[in-house]
This record gives C-alpha cells, sequence and structure tokens, in this order.
C-alpha cells in the first residue's frame, strides 16, 4: 500500500480542513517514517524475497514495534497528543490520530499475515497483494476519492497552488507504478534509504498547503 495511504491523508482534509496537508501525509504514513529507522539500527527485520507476495519483494520478517496493533494505537495517541499540546485542537487531534491508525487497518487488507496485534502475537493480514486484479483497483480507489474530497476541500490561491499540488499527485502517480513494475530494491539500505526519503513528500504536503485555501461552500 503506496498511493493508498496518500489518498487518506488527501481525503482528511475534508475532516480537518485547519490541519496542513504535511500534517495529514506525517499522519497516515507515520508507521512507514518511523520504521525505515528501526530497520536501519537492527530493532526491526526485512528481507528481499522476490515473490514473497504477486505485488512486493519485501518480506517484513519482523517489526513489531512500527507495525503492530498495539503500538499503531500508541503511536496514534502520541501523535494526536503532540498536535494537541500545539494546537489546542482536541477535534484535529483526535482526527489525526485516527489516521495513523488507518495506515494499520489499510495495511491489513493488503499484507499477507504479517502484521502483528501485538509483539509475539499472532500475524493478521488478508494478502490482497497476492490478487493484483483486487488489490490495484483498490488502492486506486482510495487515491482518486482523497483527490476528489481534498479538491473540494480547498482551492488554490495562486498558480503554485495548482502546479504543485497535480505535480505531487502525478509524482505520487509515478512512484505507485515503478513500485508495481520495476525491479527490486539491491539492498536493505535502499530500502531504508526510499523509507526516509518519504519525508520530501511531508514537506511537499506543507509547501502544496501554504498556496492552497479552504472552499468557502
Amino acid at each position: 500500500m503506496f498511493i493508498g495511504h496518500f489518498g487518506a491523508g488527501l481525503a482528511g482534509k475534508k475532516a480537518g480542513k485547519n490541519i496542513s496537508l504535511g500534517t495529514l501525509f506525517m499522519a497516515v504514513q507515520w508507521l512507514d517514517l518511523v520504521w525505515p529507522l528501526l530497520v536501519l539500527f537492527n530493532i526491526e527485520i526485512v528481507k528481499i524475497n522476490p515473490g514473497d507476495t504477486n505485488m512486493t519483494p519485501l518480506n517484513f520478517e519482523s517489526y513489531p514495534y512500527s507495525h503492530s496493533l498495539l503500538y499503531t494505537l500508541i503511536w496514534g495517541v502520541l501523535f494526536g497528543t503532540v498536535y494537541f499540546l500545539f494546537k489546542r485542537n482536541l477535534r484535529n487531534s483526535v482526527i489525526l490520530g485516527l489516521l495513523v491508525l488507518s495506515h494499520w487497518v489499510l495495511d491489513l487488507f493488503v499484507h499477507r499475515p504479517d502484521l502483528p496485534l501485538y509483539p509475539g502475537s499472532a500475524l493478521q493480514g488478508f494478502g490482497l497483494w497476492n490478487y493484483p486484479f483486487i488489490e490495484i483497483p483498490f488502492e486506486f480507489a482510495i487515491f482518486i476519492i482523497g483527490i476528489i474530497l481534498y479538491l473540494t476541500s480547498t482551492k488554490a490561491k495562486d498558480k503554485i497552488g495548482v502546479y504543485a499540488f497535480w505535480g505531487l499527485i502525478v509524482f505520487l502517480f509515478g512512484v505507485h507504478i515503478m513500485n508495481l513494475t520495476g525491479p527490486p530494491p539491491p539492498d536493505t539500505k535502499t530500502i531504508v534509504f526510499a523509507g526516509l526519503s518519504m519525508w520530501l513528500l511531508v514537506l511537499w504536503g506543507y509547501w502544496v498547503d501554504r498556496h492552497r485555501e479552504q472552499c468557502t461552500m
């Protein structure tokens, strides 16, 4: 799941109109922003195993602290709490906490059983990555719905608000296509670098939102 998570972030703008798109992206991708650091320090383990599923060569062997349901709930509470301490907006804090949780829920649909409920528990996953004819339309639908909800919630203040937004959408779509059709990564360091580079998409979200404003309707 890649653009599906970003679709959830875009959709979040409808509910949390005062939340920057960068913050929404950070929330929906928080588990995957934490995960590469844990892999880097050998706290969690991923292996490259082409054929592990029909859609990804990555074997998520162990990631209880970034991707178990228990820790996802903890991360969601912490994320919402930190936002509340800065913004004093309980509603938006709850929305962001739920968006953190949305990552695990969406992953549950696509992953094979590799998601723990808590460290050491039985592993969960419905395995749609083994059924591309279902997973691909499912994920694209989330992304398209997110785009529509974001566009009905905001309007561009200037040309940057138009071009930066659509540039972001095209870039996300392109990365997703490369993930589906490209060769497997050569090593774990490449995976870590790619994961950490997603912070740039968070910054891109902040840039887009600075040049857009809420729709009055």
